[in-house]
């Protein structure tokens, strides 16, 4: 049976909902469920779960929506209860210190007058309101909530380009602003790279693999996905350079987006021409000339781009950075031999939490072994007739809505995930199961203890099986990066420091079987 509850006015950011909501379907008896707020768009998620129920239909943004797919009453009562104490544990928590916790933006810049940023995480609704209260007060933003539209978008952004601000987002899930990692974002070392992102994952992944080079990120912006369409025109994207650009600390530019669209590329291209500054660009899926015409070193992946970003910053020739990891790759290629010895698969199966580096993968297997199965596919022939069930070489985004309906994130709730590792593990055509596992703030806690039992499982099915994982993350992260990859490997899972380098293996393992 599918119950619900309607909470009227208790807000909670979607992050905290998510959090919260994850172990909600480890209740004995509880078969699904979802936590969200009621917005028209999480209305449609639940529809799409078949969770929804017909008292939702006057709840408006600022309500709770609690769903559950219960055996019986005692089932979902628990459920119930559990979520009720989990929230008003959140919403009475207090920090070790005494400070006084403001009510009011308004009150919030009393208490610090000095503040040049606020983070906003509210309801699309009322977003536009909070923003442009933030700008009127002169501080720089990051927007974090979604559902706004364009044309607002574009007014606020104009807004603050007028008043010398910044607006980061709709939509912003990551930035480090003066070794402040906020929302989705890594704990990486302090230094002279500056990064400008239109991609949340492509940030973490660039910055954390600067890090684990030995170099630094002076600061790390984020704009926002829509920000480099032809509606928005790449506004903050340009003026997060001009920032950068007069940013002491910063000595390299790295620029991290899909590509722009081109009446947007062109603009972006005049303003690198006019930096003093070196440019590294990977528009993913860029033509590489295109690219080089504005000005900017072009990378074909997003660790070429951290790769020859660190190279710059410690004043080395980027071209024999790139030769290393030539050579890495030849060297890779042993270890793909063997792996394929008694592997009696055929194909790779790459389950990705990250949107950017789902898309990377593709492009990366594009160039080897052709266009692969998936449901967010780069040829549109490719698309998934059935999303639970994998066709030939595939790799799917698990972050996306028809996954995510009614469910966590996959970066918090691998249990979607879990579940698919075992069934491709059962599939004797399945030579690779190739993984990403992002850390950091806002992503789960203990990646490794969720996935090792899995992996364990998924060799005992299949003891042949290669399961390849890259780890986005530092070793100063929450989760510990070292950490996480020895015991992925105790599990038996291979662990490689980047997507591509991980791709690249998985590859070469295909190629010899």
């Amino acid at each position: 049976m599918i119950k619900g509850v309607i909470k009227k006015g208790a807000y909670f950011d979607s992050v905290t909902l998510m959090i919260v909501s994850k172990d909600l379907n480890k209740i004995e008896g509880v078969a699904d469920s979802s936590v969200v707020m009621g917005t028209n768009e999480n209305k449609s998620i639940l529809k799409m779960a078949e969770l929804y129920i017909d008292m939702f239909d006057d709840a408006d943004d600022t309500d709770m929506l609690i769903a559950i797919d219960a055996e019986n009453d005692e089932a979902f009562n628990k459920a119930v209860d559990f979520i009720e104490k989990e929230l008003d544990a959140i919403r009475n928590s207090s920090d070790d210190t005494s400070d006084f916790a403001p009510k009011s933006f308004e009150s919030a810049l009393k208490l610090m007058p000095d503040a040049n940023l606020s983070l906003i995480s509210v309801a699309g609704k009322y977003a536009v309101a909070e923003v442009n209260k933030a700008l009127n007060a002169n501080l720089n933003v990051m927007l974090f909530s979604d559902n706004i539209s364009v044309e607002d978008e574009l007014k606020m952004k104009q807004k603050a380009v007028e008043k010398g601000l910044l607006m980061m987002g709709p939509d912003c899930g990551t930035a480090i602003i003066n070794e402040i990692p906020l929302a989705f974002a890594n704990v990486v070392n302090k230094g002279n790279i500056g990064i400008v992102a239109a991609s949340g994952t492509g940030l973490q992944e660039v910055s954390s693999i600067i890090t684990n080079l030995g170099g630094g990120i002076s600061q790390a912006i984020g704009t926002g996905g829509r920000d480099v369409k032809k509606e928005i025109g790449g506004i903050m994207f340009i003026e997060a350079l001009k920032a950068l650009e007069k940013d002491e600390q910063t000595k390299v530019i790295c620029l991290i987006s899909k590509p722009p669209h081109p009446e947007v590329l062109d603009k972006i291209a005049s303003e690198i021409k006019k930096l003093k500054k070196q440019v590294v660009a990977i528009f993913i899926g860029a033509d590489e000339k295109t690219v080089s015409a504005s000005g900017a070193i072009p990378a074909v992946n997003l660790e070429q781009a951290a790769v020859i970003s660190v190279a710059l910053a410690e004043g080395k020739d980027y071209k024999e950075a790139l030769n290393e990891l030539n050579a890495r790759q030849e060297k890779n290629k042993t270890l793909a031999k063997e792996l394929a010895k008694n592997n009696k698969g055929k194909y790779i199966r790459g389950l990705y939490s990250g949107g950017t580096l789902c898309d990377e993968a593709q492009l990366l297997l594009k160039d080897t072994i052709g266009y692969t199965y998936s449901n967010t596919p780069l040829n549109d022939d490719y698309q998934l007739s059935d999303i639970w069930k994998s066709q030939e070489h595939t790799i799917i985004d698990l972050g996306e809505d028809e996954f995510t309906a009614g469910r966590p994130h996959p970066m918090i709730d691998f249990s979607l995930r879990n579940r698919r590792v075992v069934d491709e593990a059962k599939d004797t055509d399945t030579a690779v199961i190739l993984l990403d596992v992002v850390l950091g703030y806002g992503s789960n806690l203990s990646p490794e203890k969720e996935f090792a039992p899995v992996f364990e499982e998924a060799k005992k099915i299949n003891p042949n099986v290669a399961i390849i994982c890259s780890v986005t993350g530092t070793d100063k992260d929450p989760q510990n990066r070292a950490k996480v990859k020895q015991t992925l490997e105790n599990a038996g899972a291979i662990v490689m420091n980047t997507n591509v380098e991980a791709v690249e293996l998985a590859e070469s393992i295909v190629s010899f079987l």
